[in-house]
C-alpha cells in the first residue's frame, strides 16, 4: 500500500510554528494549488484545492519559519493523515492534513 502525496501550490498564509516542552516544534499553513478545465459551454473554469499542511522534522520546521511566507511557491511530498479531537461541547472533529517529509522552494529570496 502506499500513501503518497506530491504538491506544488502557494501558501495561503505564513507558517505557523508551535514549540513544545520537549524542545519538539511543528509548523502549519495553508497550501493552495489550483486546476483548470473546460466546462460542457467550452469556458474554462478554475478551481482551487486548499490543503492543510503539517511539518514535524525539526530542520524543516526551522527553514519553514525562517524563509517561507503567505505567496510562497513550494514543492511538497508528504502522506496523509486524518486525526481527530472533541471539541468543547464533546462533538467528535476530523481533520486530514499532509505530514511533510520533502519541502522545497521553488523561488528565490528577494
Amino acid at each position: 500500500m502506499v500513501n503518497k502525496v506530491t504538491l506544488v501550490g502557494r501558501l495561503g498564509k505564513d507558517p505557523e510554528v508551535r514549540r513544545f516542552d520537549n524542545n519538539g516544534a511543528v509548523c502549519n499553513f495553508s497550501l493552495a494549488t489550483d486546476s483548470s478545465y473546460k466546462n460542457k459551454a467550452g469556458e474554462w473554469v478554475n478551481e482551487t484545492e486548499w490543503h492543510n499542511i503539517a511539518i514535524w522534522r525539526p530542520y524543516l520546521v526551522d527553514s519553514s519559519e525562517k524563509y517561507l511566507k503567505k505567496g510562497s511557491l513550494v514543492y511538497i511530498e508528504g502522506k496523509l493523515a486524518t486525526r481527530s479531537w472533541d471539541d468543547q461541547a464533546g462533538v467528535k472533529k476530523y481533520t486530514t492534513e499532509i505530514i511533510v517529509d520533502i519541502l522545497r522552494r521553488l523561488e528565490k529570496s528577494p
